[in-house]
């Protein structure tokens, strides 16, 4: 029956010529068509579709049996394979180019979720023919196809072990060395528009506008799937499709005049409002610059096109934005307490450390501290818990430690909420801590100037834990911990503070009697042993008069402490 419209049909419009079809034509094609080949009449078809008679119609019309064409070249084990791929080669000849791409980018876009790669496989080969066939006029159709296939593409689960990138159950590894031959002719275009453009002083608008398509493409790439794939080192994996993809990609940006360094300092050098800076911001988006960056210094693709002129600090400067992108992307407490024990998990916080306090540019310092609270972030509560242990014991800096100590006080504040308990910053977990928090490094004698930060965040968190954590409830153990803390920490404290400003005052009255006698306008002032630069009188007198007042606001802490305690004793 439906071979039988399929003949009346072709012979009704062989004798109408010169593509003055009705609706109703097509439609009829279409219908007889796709009943023919999965009634397995396909032999038939082909048969029509060949005969020299029908090449105007099966210009005009062929394009509509790519639907059920597919569907037969899915199954394989049909009989009527070889019938379908000839027909299919015979469409790809004679149909209009941009009818077929139209068809073909359906049949990818609708893929069922079980067939997408053997879709997207299939469908490539016949895509690139139909493409090359557009001739110059086909940067936005490539664009177009490349978009299509790498959203399909992303429905596909990533392999994260070397076993499961070798198995590729659900061929994404296939899809992706596919995906290279498929776009290989069309970066090479654009390699020889670009190498021509030199030679002739000039681009043409076609190469231009292909040669964006393509940085669309690896930008995309570099987004999904390769920002999600966990890259094997060829000891591990010698032959790494996933590995292969990413250098292909690279080797892209580069042929198409897109160098890695230009685009890894790319958010630096483009940090000012021009025309079109949305458009620069779809085209360079910070996901796919932040995985370009991984690839280069993590994994080291394509390291040796990469300059070695610029300074570490400027290679720094330009990564911090896309490290801080890698930790945004990890949910919140979700980092365990074992990953403490991996070598780089500690020692990349250690190294932030460094930025913030040795670093030279004012901006890397300040992005260092968001980075490193950002990483707190990520860890679970107990990881957090040892991970202030060790940064206490280890970063030998006031300023960290004081930032570290603000931390901690904000996760008491967390755990003391309802329903929002946890063991590690509550009683006997939290003691421990709390020793390691409120203790001065060298008792009364401590330089209670250099470590100012940490001991104004100590007595906070102190006063902090007295008011809101009554007496009868101690469920932090200050109460029980009280008599040490004033015994270990307060006294000493109050003792070095005494010293401190006897000693001060004593340097600010002897700087008054010398600035009075004083033939010259310079002096110098040596303070902890150590001789600070030259200064006027009137220099040394403002120093010695902020390090007094600093004591005074380091006392009137102690003192307010004091008397939340002595509040407590009385009936």
């Amino acid at each position: 029956m439906a071979l039988e419209q399929l003949s009346d049909v072709v012979q009704r419009c062989q004798a109408i010529g010169d593509d003055n079809y009705r609706t109703e034509d097509y439609d009829m094609f279409q219908i007889a068509g796709r009943s023919c080949i999965e009634e397995g009449e396909s032999a038939h078809v082909l048969s029509i579709v060949v005969d020299e008679e029908n090449k105007n119609i099966v210009r005009c019309m062929g394009w509509n049996l790519l639907g059920p064409l597919v569907k037969v070249l899915l199954k394989k084990e049909d009989k009527n394979l070889p019938h379908c791929l000839a027909i299919l080669n015979h469409l790809l000849e004679v149909c209009s180019p941009k009818e077929l791409l139209i068809g073909l980018l359906e049949q990818v876009e609708e893929a069922h979720q079980d067939a997408i790669a053997e879709t997207v496989i299939l469908l490539l080969q016949p895509l690139q023919k139909v493409l090359l066939r557009l001739g110059g006029r086909k940067a936005s159709s490539v664009g177009m196809a490349l978009s299509s296939l790498l959203g399909q593409m992303a429905r596909l689960p990533v392999p994260q072990t070397k076993e499961q990138e070798e198995d590729d159950v659900f061929h994404l590894c296939r899809c992706c060395s596919a995906l290279l031959d498929f776009v290989r002719p069309f970066a090479e275009e654009a390699r020889r528009g670009r190498r021509d453009g030199f030679t002739n002083g000039t681009v043409t608008p076609e190469d231009d506008e292909l040669r964006t398509e393509l940085l669309k493409f690896c930008m995309k790439s570099l987004h999904e799937p390769l920002l999600d794939v966990q890259l094997k080192d060829p000891e591990t994996l010698e032959d790494s499709p996933l590995r292969n993809f990413a250098t292909e990609i690279l080797g892209i940006l580069s042929g198409i005049g897109e160098t890695l360094s230009d685009l890894l300092c790319h958010g630096l050098l483009n940090k000012k409002e021009v025309p079109g800076f949305l458009e620069e911001e779809v085209c360079y988006p910070k996901e796919s610059l932040a995985s370009l960056a991984y690839l280069l210094f993590v994994h080291h693709i394509a390291i040796d096109s990469f300059p070695t002129v610029f300074s570490p600090v400027f290679v720094l400067q330009c990564n911090m934005e896309h490290i801080n992108l890698f930790l945004s992307r990890v949910v919140d407490n979700s980092l365990p307490v074992q990953l403490l024990e991996l070598k780089s998990f500690f020692s990349v916080p250690q190294n932030l450390v460094k930025v913030m306090t040795m670093c030279p540019v004012q901006h890397l310092r300040t992005k260092g501290l968001k980075v490193l609270q950002l990483s707190v972030d990520k860890f679970d509560t107990e990881a957090k818990y040892k991970f202030f242990q060790c940064m206490l014991r280890t970063s030998h800096h006031a300023g960290v430690e004081g930032y570290i100590v603000k931390n901690i006080r904000n996760q008491i504040d967390l755990a003391l909420k309802p329903e929002k308990g946890n063991k590690w910053f509550l009683g006997a977990h939290l003691l421990p801590l709390l020793r390691q928090v409120l203790c001065l490094p060298q008792g009364p004698e401590t330089d209670l100037l250099q470590n100012l930060d940490r001991i104004m965040e100590s007595l906070s968190l102190l006063r902090y834990l007295l008011l809101r954590d009554k007496e009868w409830e101690n469920q932090t153990g200050i109460w029980t911990e009280l008599y040490k803390i004033e015994d270990n920490y307060m006294k000493p404290l109050r003792i070095g503070l005494n010293m401190s400003k006897a000693h001060y005052e004593a340097e600010l009255s002897n700087t008054k009697e010398n600035s009075k006698l004083a033939q010259e306008s310079v002096c110098s002032l040596t303070v902890g042993n150590e001789k600070m630069p030259d200064m006027t009188p009137e220099m040394q007198l403002q120093v010695l008069h902020s390090a007094l007042h600093t004591f005074d606001m380091i006392e009137s802490v102690l003192a307010r402490i004091e008397e939340i305690i002595e509040s407590k004793d009385k009936p």
